[in-house]
């Protein structure tokens, strides 16, 4: 049986793409590793946890001694590395926690897989997945490719250029067999509340304020986390070593916009009056360096390997509203007091 590891497996992304290749890959191991840190919940993969392919290990690739024996242990043929520092918020209250994990844990793994495969480099593959963020802020025109020159703009876009840029420096110098993507915001069940989709319809349900950066113009391409985990898997096995492919959801939104449209789709779901979330709206003091516009042009990944998204914003967006309603008992459990204080620092108005 062949094994691919699949790091940060517990977290948003990395839960969807656990049980994206746990599901279609039933003759491969697929082993889960992950610190279980507060946006880590093994609750988002309770309906797969029984199956005989799927494994869990927890521990942290800040440990590289862990880190090893899980390799001699598995006899990995593929890494899929997720695990990171993800929010832009905390990276600027907590950056030294973004330099730890996303750099120095990305070497770790990145020495780790070449120490294991020395000589053997042939079938094996390392995937980091990496964020568009990397690449800083657009005008009101244009997207960023592959070869976009990288302006990263927060501690945590800057952590992630990094590690990309240690990726490519082990493929260069020691042959490890990699390829990278670089995907715009997700969006869609188990996101943990700290993001903004989920932020705005956990708030809505309970008739909390909607916070609103600035003055809410700022635009991001929103991608459906299950198409992000199908691409994922199309780039494993089809792209090129020492490629990166870009992924977006061709599914631009301005914040505000965003917002009033869940505020619409939530009144409808809730049976309240249109226009009553709306009311909810709170403009909030601005996130330093807060990039303007990000879009991503996902032709490469098109034309080379066949990929493009599956879901159209307006069914993504109602799916994502009714799943939160319907899994609320989900939502309390993630939700911790620890959460709650930084959530109010956070978000102080105006």
């Amino acid at each position: 049986m062949s094994s691919i590891l699949i790091s940060g497996g517990a977290g948003f992304i990395g839960s969807h793409v656990v049980r994206h290749f746990v599901n279609r890959y039933p003759d491969t191991r697929i082993v889960n590793l992950d610190a279980l840190t507060y946006a880590g919940n093994l609750e988002n993969l309770r309906d797969i946890e029984h199956l005989p392919n799927y494994h869990f290990e927890k521990g942290n690739i800040l440990d590289r001694d862990f880190l090893a024996g899980l390799f001699e242990k598995y006899q990995f043929d593929g890494v899929i590395h997720l695990a990171a520092e993800s929010h832009v918020d905390r990276s600027i209250s907590d950056p030294l926690a973004f330099v730890e994990t996303n750099v120095i844990g990305t070497v770790n793994m990145l020495q780790v897989a070449t120490q294991a495969w020395k000589g053997q480099m042939d079938g094996k593959r390392f995937y980091h997945v990496s964020t568009d963020e990397v690449y800083g802020s657009l005008g009101e025109e244009g997207f960023f490719t592959e070869e976009t020159r990288y302006d990263p703009r927060s501690p945590y876009s800057a952590s992630k250029a990094s590690s990309d840029h240690f990726v490519r420096a082990w493929h260069h110098t020691y042959g490890l067999p990699v390829v990278l993507s670089n995907c715009s915001n997700n969006y869609g069940p188990n996101h943990f509340p700290e993001k903004l989709i989920p932020l705005m319809i956990s708030n809505i349900r309970q008739g909390k304020p909607l916070p609103v950066y600035g003055d809410g113009l700022y635009t991001r391409d929103w991608l459906w986390v299950k198409d992000h985990a199908s691409a994922i898997d199309a780039i494993f096995h089809q792209g090129r070593v020492g490629e990166t492919y870009n992924i977006g959801g061709n599914n631009e939104w301005k914040n505000i916009d965003l917002v009033h449209q869940l505020c619409d789709i939530m009144d409808e779901l809730l049976g309240r009056a249109q226009g009553t979330a709306r009311q909810l709206i709170t403009f909030v003091k601005d996130r330093p360096g807060h990039d303007r516009r990000y879009a991503i042009d996902a032709s490469k990944l098109r034309n080379e390997i066949g990929w493009e998204p599956s879901i159209r914003f307006e069914e993504g967006f109602r799916m994502t509203a009714q799943w939160y309603l319907d899994n609320e008992a989900w939502l309390q459990d993630v939700i911790s007091g620890n959460y709650q204080e930084y959530y109010d620092k956070q978000y102080a108005r105006k």
